[in-house]
């Protein structure tokens, strides 16, 4: 078989052999699975593809009761091994965090047009959640720049800030609400530690300090200097009964909360995973979702505003060696007394260190070469990010957001409507066939065109693989023609990155095998998986191809073809000599 098939006729002997070991390598049909039984594991896959109650099984009751509750609050799987060495290096990545999660709040709540004790706020209760439900050792959870310019730009639009600051700071508590539900329902269905990275972490509070100090003794908010001005003193107060669920605002309040919701656990998710990639460990995205959305819930009820883990705080978090989630603890008790004792303090920070601190975040966000990276690997994805780009310096956050996605979609799409097709070729001196553009020495087989489809086949791509087959075709007999090889007799087509197919792809095979037909070209199936099988055989398309057309390896299939071609080659000459003799 492979490229020496044709090449040297195959003894009658061989022949024989390798006929009986195609019929005992047969392409099976799977064993028929009830309905319901093929629907649950079907919504298995797509919505636990962990199957993440695999630890549950063959427990006693007590053992699922504790394993429940270490799923759901992974604080009591560490806690229990929590030493004195842990607490040292999470107390001084605690108290790091906290002098970065000050400033910041502050800053970030005004990015969002909220009060500024929203920010600290919102670096006390979420992360005392997320330590207790959160997967990541390194996640430092708070409000994050992207978050509050999204919710301030987007709620802005339908409520004025400055006219009405009570409707506009409720919807903001709807808002945080709705990503909260939609972020845990989503889950319920090696770099070296700069020795400076304490001085990138202490630079915002710094600014807070030195600006303080220099409004305060010269007196600056008299001429003209802005500060923040009153802090209320004390922890977060209950806001359950301002939260929005009237029209029209609540629509404002969903839409706001589901964008922001999926930013902010995109970026959470993304960064917990970066840092547990540098220390070699997994974490787990349904505990991230639920625990992201509850902090989120909770903080709705808590005067809080949207949060997630920041990759600023969360680096700073890595580098000052943090060891468990305790560090959020940590930097949650630094904030409590923060609002206890020292909101005073805040009265003559002026608003202009404010916006240095947001500004300096805003420039963090402008990764050029992330940029250039993209356009050294995917094109396609350097223009996806370009278009969020402009729509965002141009439009609007949600504009810019809404262009990319809309380009991400339409490329989903294109894959789908376009799957890749190419022409298999022979290896020198082996079995093995590959695409002949991506090897040029992969030589076609006389008499054979190899077809490999790459994608399952639905209707939205049936129409285009029917016709781009039909064309596979007719440029193999033109090139044929061109060569005077041997004439095209059999068309093979490699299902093997056939996953599924529907009843329109069916079709779509049926149009292709009588259109082969009226070419008097023979269709062969090389390889298809157990549910393209099982639809197959229920269609009966498999009994119109016939068994002895489908075959587990384009090697056998080519040798079938080769032994049929050299057969018919055999018996022309046979004919042509008896009549010679005659």
């Amino acid at each position: 078989m492979g490229s020496v098939d044709h090449e040297y006729p195959l003894e009658a002997e061989s022949v024989q052999q390798q006929q009986h070991h195609h019929q005992q390598q047969q392409v099976e049909v799977p064993p028929p699975q009830p309905f319901f039984k093929s629907l649950k594991i079907s919504l298995k896959e797509t919505f636990f593809p962990d199957d993440p109650l695999r630890q549950f099984k063959n427990k006693p009751p007590s053992k699922k009761i504790m394993l429940a509750i270490q799923y759901f609050f992974p604080i009591f799987q560490w806690a229990p091994k929590y030493t004195f060495n842990f607490f040292k290096a999470d107390l001084i990545a605690g108290i790091t965090i906290a002098s970065l999660a000050i400033p910041q709040g502050i800053s970030y709540a005004k990015l969002a047009n909220l009060p500024p004790i929203l920010g600290l706020y919102s670096s006390f209760i979420p992360p005392l959640i997320y330590a207790m439900m959160g997967s990541s050792r390194d996640l430092a959870v708070g409000t994050v720049a992207v978050g509050s310019l999204l919710m301030g730009s987007m709620l802005s639009d339908v409520v004025n800030p400055n006219e009405d600051p009570q409707l506009y700071l409720h919807l903001a508590f709807t808002a945080t609400l709705f990503a909260g539900i939609f972020e845990a329902a989503l889950g319920l269905f090696s770099k070296k530690r700069p020795r400076f990275f304490w001085v990138s972490a202490m630079a915002p509070l710094t600014s807070v300090i030195l600006g303080s100090l220099f409004v305060y003794f010269t007196h600056a908010e008299r001429n003209g200097v802005e500060v923040i001005g009153e802090l209320k003193k004390g922890l977060n107060p209950p806001s359950v009964s301002k939260l929005v669920f009237v029209s029209p605002y609540m629509t404002t309040a969903v839409k706001t909360g589901i964008v922001v919701g999926i930013i902010s656990l995109a970026e959470g998710i993304a960064v917990g995973r970066s840092f547990a990639m540098y220390k070699n460990y997994n974490i787990d995205g349904n505990k991230e979702m639920i625990a992201m959305g509850t902090m989120n819930i909770v903080g709705s009820f808590t005067s809080c505003y949207i949060t997630t883990g920041p990759f600023s705080r969360s680096a700073v978090n890595y580098n000052a060696g943090c060891k468990t989630a305790a560090s959020n603890i940590i930097m949650s008790i630094a904030v409590m007394l923060t609002l206890l004792f020292l909101t005073p303090l805040f009265h003559y920070t002026p608003l202009v260190v404010l916006s240095a601190i947001i500004v300096s975040a805003m420039l963090g966000l402008i990764d050029y070469e992330a940029a250039i990276h993209l356009w050294k690997i995917d094109k396609f994805d350097f223009v996806v990010c370009m278009s969020a780009y402009i729509g965002v310096v141009f439009a609007s956050v949600e504009i810019g957001l809404v262009i990319a996605v809309a380009i991400s979609l339409l490329r989903v799409l294109l894959f789908i409507a376009r799957p890749r097709t190419f022409v298999l070729g022979n290896l020198p001196n082996s079995g093995i066939y590959r695409n002949v553009e991506h090897y040029p020495n992969a030589k076609h087989v006389p008499g054979i065109l190899i077809l490999a489809i790459d994608a399952p086949i639905y209707f939205a791509n049936a129409g285009y693989l029917r016709e781009r087959i039909t064309r596979w075709v007719d440029e193999e007999e033109s090139r044929i023609k061109a060569t005077e090889e041997t004439s095209l007799q059999y068309v093979i087509m490699d299902m093997s990155g056939v996953g599924n197919i529907d009843t329109s792809g069916i079709s779509m095979l049926e149009e292709v095998k009588k259109n082969t037909e009226r070419r008097e070209l023979q269709l062969v199936l090389v390889n298809p998986g157990s549910e393209v099988m099982k639809k197959l055989n229920k269609s009966k398309f498999q009994n119109h191809l016939g068994e002895r057309w489908i075959y587990l390896t384009v090697e056998e299939a080519v040798g079938a073809c080769n032994f049929n071609l050299h057969s018919r080659t055999n018996m022309k000459n046979d004919e042509s000599e008896g009549w010679n003799n005659v």
